[in-house]
């Protein structure tokens, strides 16, 4: 039995504290340095905009993003809703095709709070992942009724954060 042969626990980082993204790409670069296969499918985000999507492709992971290039603000547009379901679609296929050891969905519990998915849709998700696909869900707003499929359950809690102080999301660090 080798080591991949345990992997295929389910991992959720919420909360609204800094770091759920952080800690997801951390998990990243250790499983590719150890020989996995990391595949990342990121909700809510646009391509080419955040700074780990060029290095951790360029690490050896293949990533997707489907979100426009505007941040969601009160109600999403269809047009925020439509690249939501695309997103949960590829998802999907890629969770449950038993090609990756790690897949990290990354802010697919904020497009669950902004109603953008559905709750049933992404249980079965999760219930239909390959056996040893390792997943990852981040984001803020995560229903607690996912914690019950999930092995592993980080909340990060803000204490205090520079924002508090007028100062915005900074380039190479929140983004």
């Amino acid at each position: 039995m080798g080591w991949k042969d345990k992997l295929g626990l389910v991992h959720i980082y919420t909360g609204n504290g800094k770091g759920k993204t952080t800690a997801a790409l951390g998990l990243a670069v250790r499983m590719l340095g150890s020989g996995g296969r990391v595949f990342i499918i990121q909700f809510m985000k646009a391509p080419n905009v955040y700074g780990e999507q060029k290095k951790i492709a360029e690490c050896g992971a293949v990533i997707e993003s489907f979100g426009l290039p505007k941040f969601v603000h009160g109600k999403p547009e269809k047009e925020d809703i439509e690249a939501a379901k695309k997103a949960l679609e590829r998802a999907k296929e890629i969770v449950s095709s038993g090609e990756w050891d790690l897949v990290i969905l990354d802010e697919i519990c904020v497009a669950l709070g902004f109603g953008m998915l559905e709750l049933e849709e992404v249980k079965k998700l999760i219930e239909n992942k390959a056996k040893n696909t390792e997943i990852v869900l981040t984001g803020r707003y995560c229903p607690e009724e996912l914690f019950e499929l999930a092995d592993y359950v980080t909340e990060m809690r803000e204490i205090k954060h520079p924002y508090q102080r007028g100062i915005m999301a900074r380039k190479g660090v929140e983004f």
